[in-house]
């Protein structure tokens, strides 16, 4: 179940971090224990995987770009190379700050009465990059401070509720980048983030008591609702605006809030 949620929730700029903790909740674990928050971590790399598989050809042509940069300067202000420069400028921040928030991250901030307030002021700022978005611009028109931009707005996402892919998508919209385009950029920031994170979790998942077996379910099968998951957004924000994931993010923001209220998680 846990796979199904991260699977389903990763990509779509609703949350996965939350609602993996509600989840964790609702089936009674302790969502501040060592085991449960790398279990978290590591179950996201099968939406890692799901990306690396959808965008294979579009990674190998910024890889083999990027190199080729590297060995020829001439070829650095070629759009892949530059874009593949940009990805690995965009990663920074978020590696930094996660690394020095980390204790914050799976401590005081997995609390469920942050992500309710997250899911629910996180889509006031959605709304706004969608009003204001020029979407003048592509991935071929990427500028370095785009890709500084939305690295920093990452950083905000380690807030459960957020959202990676609504923080991302929402930087993008905010700085003229067509819906489209900063949703394949928010996928490709996605996947050094994510890598670095099951790394760093995957030793405490396997030595508290989770086990390798239900991590490897569990990642198995975020990999295969994920896929599905990359596969209908992108088609989706190809014509219609992500604002129309607000009114699900207010609501589950709202029934949190209630549920605490009344005692049941």
């Amino acid at each position: 179940m846990l796979g199904v949620v991260e699977g389903l929730t990763e990509f779509l700029p609703v949350s996965s971090t939350g609602h993996l903790t509600v989840t964790e909740r609702l089936f009674n674990l302790k969502i501040d224990d060592p085991g449960v928050t790398a279990f978290t971590a590591v179950v996201q790399f099968g939406a890692v995987i799901a990306v690396l598989i959808y965008f294979r050809h579009d990674l190998w042509r910024l890889i083999k770009a990027g190199v080729a940069a590297i060995r020829e300067p001439s070829k650095r202000s070629e759009p892949a190379a530059r874009e593949a420069g940009f990805i690995i400028i965009g990663t920074i921040p978020i590696a930094i700050v996660g690394l020095a928030a980390k204790h914050a991250v799976e401590g005081p901030l997995r609390n469920l009465g942050v992500i309710a307030g997250a899911l629910i002021v996180w889509s006031g700022v959605m709304v706004i990059a969608e009003r204001r978005a020029g979407q003048n611009r592509d991935e071929r028109m990427l500028r370095l401070p785009d890709a500084v931009v939305m690295g920093l707005v990452q950083c905000v996402a380690l807030v459960p509720g957020v959202s990676r892919s609504g923080a991302t998508i929402s930087a993008g919209l905010l700085r003229g980048i067509d819906r489209v385009s900063a949703t394949r950029l928010s996928f490709f920031l996605a996947i050094p983030a994510l890598t670095a994170a099951t790394l760093l979790e995957l030793r405490k998942a396997f030595g508290h008591g989770v086990g390798v077996g239900p991590t490897l379910v569990g990642t198995a099968i975020a990999f295969v609702v994920a896929y599905v998951s990359v596969a209908w957004l992108l088609r989706f924000v190809s014509g219609h605006k992500i604002t129309a994931f607000v009114p699900y993010r207010l609501a589950a923001g709202i029934v949190i809030i209630i549920l605490l209220a009344v005692g049941t998680l």
